[in-house]
Protein backbone atom coordinates (compact mmCIF):
# COMPACT_ATOMS: atom_id res chain seq x y z
CA UNK A 1 0.00 0.00 0.00
CA UNK A 2 1.36 3.06 -0.58
CA UNK A 3 1.61 5.77 1.93
CA UNK A 4 1.03 9.49 0.76
CA UNK A 5 3.45 11.50 3.14
CA UNK A 6 2.94 15.89 3.40
CA UNK A 7 5.34 18.50 4.62
CA UNK A 8 5.71 21.80 4.29
CA UNK A 9 8.36 24.00 4.55
CA UNK A 10 8.19 27.88 5.54
CA UNK A 11 9.91 30.23 3.53
CA UNK A 12 10.98 33.16 6.12
CA UNK A 13 14.36 32.49 6.56
CA UNK A 14 17.79 30.50 5.02
CA UNK A 15 18.12 26.77 5.89
CA UNK A 16 21.35 26.47 8.19
CA UNK A 17 22.68 22.71 9.31
CA UNK A 18 19.89 21.87 11.81
CA UNK A 19 17.21 22.23 9.47
CA UNK A 20 19.23 19.98 7.24
CA UNK A 21 19.48 17.33 9.73
CA UNK A 22 16.16 17.62 11.92
CA UNK A 23 14.18 18.17 8.73
CA UNK A 24 15.39 18.03 5.29
CA UNK A 25 17.40 15.17 5.37
CA UNK A 26 15.28 12.56 6.78
CA UNK A 27 12.27 13.96 4.79
CA UNK A 28 14.57 13.37 1.22
CA UNK A 29 15.67 9.48 2.26
CA UNK A 30 11.95 9.25 3.01
CA UNK A 31 10.57 10.42 -0.47
CA UNK A 32 13.26 7.68 -2.06
CA UNK A 33 10.90 4.60 -0.37
CA UNK A 34 8.64 2.40 -3.09
CA UNK A 35 5.99 2.59 -0.66
CA UNK A 36 6.25 6.76 -0.20
CA UNK A 37 4.26 9.33 -2.22
CA UNK A 38 5.43 12.25 -1.24
CA UNK A 39 4.40 15.71 -1.60
CA UNK A 40 7.10 18.81 -0.11
CA UNK A 41 5.53 22.48 -0.14
CA UNK A 42 7.03 25.63 0.09
CA UNK A 43 4.94 27.15 2.87
CA UNK A 44 4.88 30.68 1.12
CA UNK A 45 1.27 31.70 2.02
CA UNK A 46 1.96 30.28 6.27
CA UNK A 47 5.08 32.98 5.65
CA UNK A 48 3.23 35.83 5.36
CA UNK A 49 1.43 35.47 9.14
CA UNK A 50 5.49 35.42 10.39
CA UNK A 51 7.14 38.11 8.25
CA UNK A 52 5.72 41.28 6.76
CA UNK A 53 9.07 41.79 4.09
CA UNK A 54 8.34 40.85 0.72
CA UNK A 55 12.19 40.84 -0.23
CA UNK A 56 12.75 38.23 2.39
CA UNK A 57 10.08 35.81 1.51
CA UNK A 58 11.09 35.84 -2.22
CA UNK A 59 14.74 35.58 -1.72
CA UNK A 60 13.59 32.43 1.20
CA UNK A 61 11.33 31.33 -1.38
CA UNK A 62 14.35 30.69 -3.54
CA UNK A 63 16.89 29.72 -1.53
CA UNK A 64 14.70 26.82 0.12
CA UNK A 65 13.95 25.72 -3.15
CA UNK A 66 17.20 25.32 -4.27
CA UNK A 67 18.28 23.66 -1.13
CA UNK A 68 16.32 20.63 -1.06
CA UNK A 69 16.80 20.13 -5.08
CA UNK A 70 20.86 20.71 -4.87
CA UNK A 71 20.54 17.71 -1.69
CA UNK A 72 19.06 15.15 -4.20
CA UNK A 73 15.33 15.85 -3.90
CA UNK A 74 14.03 13.79 -6.83
CA UNK A 75 11.14 16.02 -8.14
CA UNK A 76 10.03 12.96 -10.81
CA UNK A 77 9.34 10.85 -7.58
CA UNK A 78 8.29 13.46 -4.98
CA UNK A 79 5.75 16.53 -5.76
CA UNK A 80 7.43 19.66 -4.49
CA UNK A 81 5.66 22.88 -5.22
CA UNK A 82 4.80 26.19 -3.84
CA UNK A 83 2.05 26.47 -1.89
CA UNK A 84 0.69 30.22 -3.58
CA UNK A 85 0.68 28.33 -6.83
CA UNK A 86 -2.45 25.82 -5.84
CA UNK A 87 -5.68 28.41 -5.78
CA UNK A 88 -7.56 25.41 -4.77
CA UNK A 89 -5.60 25.38 -1.28
CA UNK A 90 -7.29 28.55 -0.01
CA UNK A 91 -11.05 27.82 -1.68
CA UNK A 92 -10.83 24.88 0.72
CA UNK A 93 -9.52 26.34 3.63
CA UNK A 94 -12.62 28.63 3.05
CA UNK A 95 -14.79 25.72 2.83
CA UNK A 96 -13.08 24.48 5.84
CA UNK A 97 -12.82 27.67 8.01
CA UNK A 98 -17.01 27.30 7.51
CA UNK A 99 -16.92 24.27 9.33
CA UNK A 100 -14.09 25.12 12.28
CA UNK A 101 -15.58 25.78 15.25
CA UNK A 102 -13.83 29.01 17.32
CA UNK A 103 -13.64 27.18 20.36
CA UNK A 104 -11.38 24.93 18.52
CA UNK A 105 -8.94 28.03 17.30
CA UNK A 106 -9.03 29.56 20.66
CA UNK A 107 -6.87 26.06 21.96
CA UNK A 108 -4.20 26.32 19.34
CA UNK A 109 -1.01 26.76 21.52
CA UNK A 110 0.65 29.84 19.05
CA UNK A 111 -3.17 32.01 19.59
CA UNK A 112 -3.33 31.14 23.07
CA UNK A 113 0.53 32.11 23.96
CA UNK A 114 -0.08 35.43 22.22
CA UNK A 115 -3.09 36.25 24.31
CA UNK A 116 -1.28 35.48 27.72
CA UNK A 117 2.11 37.26 26.39
CA UNK A 118 -0.60 40.45 26.15
CA UNK A 119 -2.40 40.23 29.55
CA UNK A 120 0.82 39.64 31.28
CA UNK A 121 1.98 43.10 29.53
CA UNK A 122 -1.50 44.47 30.67
CA UNK A 123 -2.63 44.87 26.90
CA UNK A 124 -5.81 43.54 24.75
CA UNK A 125 -5.64 39.94 24.90
CA UNK A 126 -6.54 40.28 21.13
CA UNK A 127 -3.52 43.13 20.63
CA UNK A 128 -1.24 42.51 17.60
CA UNK A 129 -3.42 39.07 16.92
CA UNK A 130 -4.03 38.39 13.09
CA UNK A 131 -6.75 36.65 11.36
CA UNK A 132 -3.91 34.77 9.79
CA UNK A 133 -2.61 33.81 12.83
CA UNK A 134 -5.56 32.65 14.15
CA UNK A 135 -6.41 30.80 11.55
CA UNK A 136 -3.39 29.05 10.94
CA UNK A 137 -4.33 26.09 11.92
CA UNK A 138 -7.19 25.96 9.38
CA UNK A 139 -5.26 26.43 6.61
CA UNK A 140 -2.53 24.03 7.88
CA UNK A 141 -5.77 21.86 7.42
CA UNK A 142 -6.48 22.64 3.84
CA UNK A 143 -2.60 21.95 3.06
CA UNK A 144 -3.20 18.50 4.58
CA UNK A 145 -6.71 17.77 3.25
CA UNK A 146 -6.46 18.36 0.13
CA UNK A 147 -3.94 15.80 -0.29
CA UNK A 148 -5.64 13.92 1.65
CA UNK A 149 -1.72 12.72 3.64
CA UNK A 150 -1.90 9.47 5.46
CA UNK A 151 1.43 10.76 7.38
CA UNK A 152 2.55 14.28 8.49
CA UNK A 153 6.25 14.82 9.93
CA UNK A 154 6.09 17.59 11.86
CA UNK A 155 8.09 18.76 15.43
CA UNK A 156 6.42 18.16 18.89
CA UNK A 157 5.21 22.13 18.59
CA UNK A 158 2.91 21.23 15.38
CA UNK A 159 1.21 18.22 16.85
CA UNK A 160 -1.90 19.89 17.83
CA UNK A 161 -2.46 21.41 14.36
CA UNK A 162 -2.75 17.97 12.80
CA UNK A 163 -5.15 16.74 15.99
CA UNK A 164 -7.30 20.08 14.45
CA UNK A 165 -7.02 18.82 10.55
CA UNK A 166 -8.35 15.40 12.17
CA UNK A 167 -11.20 16.96 13.82
CA UNK A 168 -11.87 20.05 10.97
CA UNK A 169 -11.93 17.05 8.06
CA UNK A 170 -13.78 14.64 10.42
CA UNK A 171 -16.67 17.54 10.87
CA UNK A 172 -16.65 17.83 6.93
CA UNK A 173 -17.17 14.27 6.31
CA UNK A 174 -20.17 14.15 9.05
CA UNK A 175 -21.80 17.37 7.39
CA UNK A 176 -21.21 16.07 3.90
CA UNK A 177 -19.88 13.03 3.07
CA UNK A 178 -22.99 11.85 3.01
CA UNK A 179 -22.01 8.05 4.04
CA UNK A 180 -18.92 8.58 2.17
CA UNK A 181 -15.20 9.69 3.66
CA UNK A 182 -14.24 12.25 1.40
CA UNK A 183 -11.51 13.55 3.56
CA UNK A 184 -8.53 11.27 4.86
CA UNK A 185 -7.80 11.90 8.69
CA UNK A 186 -4.07 12.44 8.96
CA UNK A 187 -1.49 11.19 11.18
CA UNK A 188 0.77 12.95 12.94
CA UNK A 189 4.96 11.20 12.78
CA UNK A 190 7.47 12.65 15.41
CA UNK A 191 10.58 10.82 14.22
CA UNK A 192 11.90 10.40 17.57
CA UNK A 193 15.35 9.67 15.82
CA UNK A 194 15.79 12.54 14.01
CA UNK A 195 18.63 14.97 15.24
CA UNK A 196 18.06 18.22 17.36
CA UNK A 197 21.38 20.03 16.44
CA UNK A 198 22.82 22.17 19.39
CA UNK A 199 23.83 25.42 17.49
CA UNK A 200 27.23 27.32 18.36
CA UNK A 201 26.16 28.17 21.91
CA UNK A 202 25.18 24.45 22.92
CA UNK A 203 21.44 25.37 22.88
CA UNK A 204 19.31 24.66 19.83
CA UNK A 205 20.45 25.52 16.82
CA UNK A 206 17.95 28.48 15.81
CA UNK A 207 18.27 31.62 14.32
CA UNK A 208 16.62 33.09 16.72
CA UNK A 209 19.67 32.39 19.37
CA UNK A 210 21.76 33.60 16.53
CA UNK A 211 23.85 30.38 17.25
CA UNK A 212 23.48 28.80 13.60
CA UNK A 213 25.76 27.25 11.34
CA UNK A 214 25.03 28.34 7.43
CA UNK A 215 24.05 25.27 5.51
CA UNK A 216 25.80 26.31 2.34
CA UNK A 217 27.97 29.21 3.42
CA UNK A 218 31.52 29.44 1.45
CA UNK A 219 34.14 27.06 2.97
CA UNK A 220 35.28 30.19 5.01
CA UNK A 221 31.93 30.77 6.48
CA UNK A 222 31.92 27.32 7.24
CA UNK A 223 34.95 27.13 9.15
CA UNK A 224 34.70 30.80 11.21
CA UNK A 225 31.29 29.64 12.47
CA UNK A 226 32.98 26.51 14.03
CA UNK A 227 35.41 28.05 15.03
CA UNK A 228 32.96 29.86 17.58
CA UNK A 229 31.63 26.80 19.06
CA UNK A 230 31.51 27.20 22.79
CA UNK A 231 33.99 24.60 23.95
CA UNK A 232 35.19 23.93 27.90
CA UNK A 233 39.04 24.97 28.80
CA UNK A 234 40.71 21.95 28.96
CA UNK A 235 44.14 21.74 27.37
CA UNK A 236 45.59 19.85 24.23
CA UNK A 237 46.78 16.65 25.87
CA UNK A 238 43.98 16.72 28.32
CA UNK A 239 41.18 14.06 28.35
CA UNK A 240 37.44 15.90 26.95
CA UNK A 241 34.60 15.07 28.39
CA UNK A 242 32.63 13.79 25.06
CA UNK A 243 29.69 13.06 26.01
CA UNK A 244 29.27 16.78 27.30
CA UNK A 245 30.74 18.21 24.25
CA UNK A 246 28.65 20.43 21.62
CA UNK A 247 31.48 19.54 19.21
CA UNK A 248 30.86 15.70 19.31
CA UNK A 249 27.03 16.16 18.98
CA UNK A 250 27.76 17.83 15.57
CA UNK A 251 29.85 15.60 14.77
CA UNK A 252 27.60 12.58 15.57
CA UNK A 253 25.39 13.67 13.16
CA UNK A 254 27.20 13.29 9.97
CA UNK A 255 29.57 10.72 10.94
CA UNK A 256 29.98 6.57 10.51
CA UNK A 257 29.84 4.70 13.74
CA UNK A 258 33.34 3.73 12.89
CA UNK A 259 34.71 7.60 12.26
CA UNK A 260 32.53 8.17 15.78
CA UNK A 261 34.31 6.07 17.65
CA UNK A 262 37.95 6.97 16.32
CA UNK A 263 36.78 10.58 16.89
CA UNK A 264 35.68 9.73 20.24
CA UNK A 265 38.87 7.72 21.01
CA UNK A 266 41.22 10.97 19.87
CA UNK A 267 38.89 13.75 22.25
CA UNK A 268 39.45 11.33 25.46
CA UNK A 269 42.97 10.92 24.78
CA UNK A 270 43.91 14.27 24.66
CA UNK A 271 42.75 15.88 20.93
CA UNK A 272 43.10 19.32 21.16
CA UNK A 273 40.27 21.31 20.30
CA UNK A 274 41.25 23.38 17.58
CA UNK A 275 42.03 20.17 15.71
CA UNK A 276 38.60 18.87 16.56
CA UNK A 277 37.07 21.98 15.33
CA UNK A 278 39.02 21.13 11.65
CA UNK A 279 38.01 17.63 11.52
CA UNK A 280 34.54 18.48 12.07
CA UNK A 281 34.93 21.22 9.09
CA UNK A 282 36.41 19.06 6.77
CA UNK A 283 33.23 16.02 8.07
CA UNK A 284 30.68 18.60 6.64
CA UNK A 285 32.89 19.87 3.86
CA UNK A 286 32.87 16.48 2.61
CA UNK A 287 29.00 15.83 3.21
CA UNK A 288 28.30 19.20 1.75
CA UNK A 289 30.55 20.11 -0.62
CA UNK A 290 29.14 18.96 -3.78
CA UNK A 291 25.37 19.73 -2.84
CA UNK A 292 27.04 23.61 -2.28
CA UNK A 293 28.46 23.76 -5.66
CA UNK A 294 24.70 22.39 -6.85
CA UNK A 295 23.28 24.96 -5.00
CA UNK A 296 24.80 27.78 -6.19
CA UNK A 297 24.06 26.38 -9.98
CA UNK A 298 20.80 26.73 -9.03
CA UNK A 299 20.80 30.60 -7.02
CA UNK A 300 22.07 31.90 -10.03
CA UNK A 301 19.32 30.09 -12.66
CA UNK A 302 16.15 31.45 -10.63
CA UNK A 303 13.96 30.89 -14.01
CA UNK A 304 14.92 26.90 -14.13
CA UNK A 305 13.88 26.65 -10.34
CA UNK A 306 10.04 28.14 -11.50
CA UNK A 307 9.80 25.94 -14.47
CA UNK A 308 10.51 22.94 -11.53
CA UNK A 309 8.21 24.34 -9.44
CA UNK A 310 5.41 25.48 -11.91
CA UNK A 311 6.25 21.74 -13.11
CA UNK A 312 5.11 20.16 -9.72
CA UNK A 313 2.24 22.84 -8.54
CA UNK A 314 0.64 21.33 -12.04
CA UNK A 315 0.79 17.83 -10.88
CA UNK A 316 -0.47 18.57 -7.42
CA UNK A 317 -3.28 20.37 -9.08
CA UNK A 318 -4.19 17.08 -11.25
CA UNK A 319 -4.99 16.28 -7.98
CA UNK A 320 -6.70 19.47 -6.27
CA UNK A 321 -8.77 20.38 -9.66
CA UNK A 322 -11.07 17.44 -9.57
CA UNK A 323 -11.18 16.81 -5.70
CA UNK A 324 -11.91 20.45 -5.14
CA UNK A 325 -15.06 20.22 -7.34
CA UNK A 326 -16.12 16.87 -5.52
CA UNK A 327 -15.92 19.18 -2.50
CA UNK A 328 -17.73 22.20 -4.03
CA UNK A 329 -20.23 19.32 -4.96
CA UNK A 330 -20.48 17.99 -1.99
CA UNK A 331 -21.44 21.29 0.22
CA UNK A 332 -24.16 22.67 -2.80
CA UNK A 333 -21.77 24.61 -4.89
CA UNK A 334 -23.46 22.59 -7.63
CA UNK A 335 -24.49 23.11 -11.61
CA UNK A 336 -27.63 24.85 -12.21
CA UNK A 337 -28.34 21.90 -14.87
CA UNK A 338 -29.10 19.40 -11.91
CA UNK A 339 -32.81 19.25 -11.33
CA UNK A 340 -35.43 18.77 -9.13
CA UNK A 341 -38.50 16.82 -9.80
CA UNK A 342 -41.36 16.76 -8.34
CA UNK A 343 -43.63 13.58 -7.51
CA UNK A 344 -46.28 12.68 -5.91
CA UNK A 345 -47.18 16.54 -4.54
CA UNK A 346 -43.21 16.40 -3.06
CA UNK A 347 -40.27 18.27 -4.35
CA UNK A 348 -37.65 14.94 -4.51
CA UNK A 349 -33.94 15.37 -5.75
CA UNK A 350 -33.51 13.47 -8.75
CA UNK A 351 -31.45 10.00 -8.33
CA UNK A 352 -28.57 10.66 -9.12
CA UNK A 353 -26.58 9.93 -12.23
CA UNK A 354 -23.62 11.40 -14.39
CA UNK A 355 -23.34 15.09 -14.64
CA UNK A 356 -21.20 17.25 -16.64
CA UNK A 357 -19.73 19.98 -14.26
CA UNK A 358 -18.35 23.37 -16.60
CA UNK A 359 -16.09 25.44 -14.62
CA UNK A 360 -13.71 28.59 -15.71
CA UNK A 361 -9.64 28.08 -15.74
CA UNK A 362 -7.54 30.47 -13.77
CA UNK A 363 -6.57 31.69 -17.41
CA UNK A 364 -9.71 32.56 -18.48
CA UNK A 365 -10.28 29.57 -20.76
CA UNK A 366 -13.09 27.26 -20.27
CA UNK A 367 -13.24 23.30 -19.37
CA UNK A 368 -15.77 20.77 -18.00
CA UNK A 369 -15.42 17.51 -16.45
CA UNK A 370 -17.83 14.24 -16.32
CA UNK A 371 -18.57 12.83 -12.98
CA UNK A 372 -20.21 9.56 -12.44
CA UNK A 373 -22.92 8.66 -10.09
CA UNK A 374 -20.72 8.62 -7.49
CA UNK A 375 -19.45 11.44 -8.24
CA UNK A 376 -15.44 10.09 -9.46
CA UNK A 377 -14.61 12.13 -12.04
CA UNK A 378 -14.51 10.14 -15.20
CA UNK A 379 -12.87 12.84 -17.62
CA UNK A 380 -11.44 16.20 -17.57
CA UNK A 381 -11.94 18.24 -21.06
CA UNK A 382 -9.66 20.37 -22.86
CA UNK A 383 -9.24 24.24 -22.09
CA UNK A 384 -11.55 25.74 -24.37
CA UNK A 385 -11.51 30.04 -25.25
CA UNK A 386 -15.03 30.53 -24.51
CA UNK A 387 -18.21 28.75 -22.82
CA UNK A 388 -20.17 27.97 -25.79
CA UNK A 389 -17.22 25.23 -27.53
CA UNK A 390 -17.24 23.96 -24.08
CA UNK A 391 -20.86 23.37 -23.98
CA UNK A 392 -21.10 22.54 -27.67
CA UNK A 393 -18.56 19.37 -26.96
CA UNK A 394 -20.16 18.62 -23.87
CA UNK A 395 -23.24 18.43 -26.06
CA UNK A 396 -21.78 16.50 -28.63
CA UNK A 397 -20.23 13.67 -26.37
CA UNK A 398 -24.58 13.00 -24.82
CA UNK A 399 -25.61 13.40 -28.58
CA UNK A 400 -25.32 9.42 -28.98
CA UNK A 401 -22.86 9.30 -31.79
CA UNK A 402 -20.18 6.76 -32.04
CA UNK A 403 -17.07 7.41 -28.91
CA UNK A 404 -13.90 7.60 -29.71
CA UNK A 405 -12.02 6.37 -26.67
CA UNK A 406 -8.55 5.57 -26.65
CA UNK A 407 -6.19 3.71 -23.72
CA UNK A 408 -2.86 4.76 -23.29
CA UNK A 409 -1.19 3.45 -20.64
CA UNK A 410 -3.19 4.23 -17.58
CA UNK A 411 -5.59 6.54 -18.41
CA UNK A 412 -7.80 7.59 -21.59
CA UNK A 413 -8.69 10.42 -23.54
CA UNK A 414 -11.87 10.61 -25.80
CA UNK A 415 -12.02 12.36 -29.46
CA UNK A 416 -14.44 13.55 -31.65
CA UNK A 417 -13.71 14.81 -35.11
CA UNK A 418 -10.24 13.72 -34.51
CA UNK A 419 -9.86 16.46 -32.24
CA UNK A 420 -8.81 15.17 -27.93
CA UNK A 421 -11.53 16.32 -26.37
CA UNK A 422 -10.46 15.05 -22.65
CA UNK A 423 -8.78 13.08 -20.88
CA UNK A 424 -9.66 10.72 -17.76
CA UNK A 425 -7.38 10.58 -14.45
CA UNK A 426 -4.87 7.94 -14.31
CA UNK A 427 -6.14 4.36 -12.83
CA UNK A 428 -4.17 2.03 -10.86
CA UNK A 429 -4.22 -0.70 -13.49
CA UNK A 430 -5.73 -1.96 -16.40
CA UNK A 431 -9.02 -3.40 -15.33
CA UNK A 432 -9.82 -0.35 -13.33
CA UNK A 433 -9.17 1.66 -16.56
CA UNK A 434 -11.08 -0.92 -18.06
CA UNK A 435 -14.30 -0.68 -15.79
CA UNK A 436 -13.94 3.28 -16.02
CA UNK A 437 -14.40 3.07 -19.89
CA UNK A 438 -17.49 0.89 -19.38
CA UNK A 439 -18.91 3.44 -17.15
CA UNK A 440 -17.95 6.49 -19.42
CA UNK A 441 -19.91 4.75 -22.01
CA UNK A 442 -22.83 4.48 -19.83
CA UNK A 443 -22.68 7.79 -18.64
CA UNK A 444 -23.09 8.73 -22.21
CA UNK A 445 -25.50 6.68 -23.15
CA UNK A 446 -28.85 8.79 -23.99
CA UNK A 447 -31.48 7.41 -21.28
CA UNK A 448 -35.24 6.53 -23.13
Amino acid sequence: MTTRILTGITTTGTPHLGNYAGAIRPAIVASRAADADSFYFLADYHALIKCDDPARIQRSRLEIAATWLALGLDTDKATFYRQSDIPEIPELCWLLTCVAGKGLLNRAHAYKASVDKNVEQGEDPDAGVTMGLFSYPVLMAADILMFNAHKVPVGRDQIQHVEMARDIGQRFNHLFGAGKELFTLPEAVIEEEVATLPGLDGRKMSKSYDNTIPLFGTAKQLKDAIARIVTDSKLPGEAKDVDGSHLFTLYQAFASQAQQAEFRAELEGGLAWGEAKNRLCQLLENELGEARERYNALITRPADLEDILLAGAAKARKIATPFLGELREAVGLRSFREQVQATGGEKKKAAKSARFVSFRDEDGSFRFRLLDAAGEQLLLSKSFADGKAAGQASKALQSGAELDVRGEEQVFSVWLDGERIGESPAFADANALEAAIVRLREALTPQE
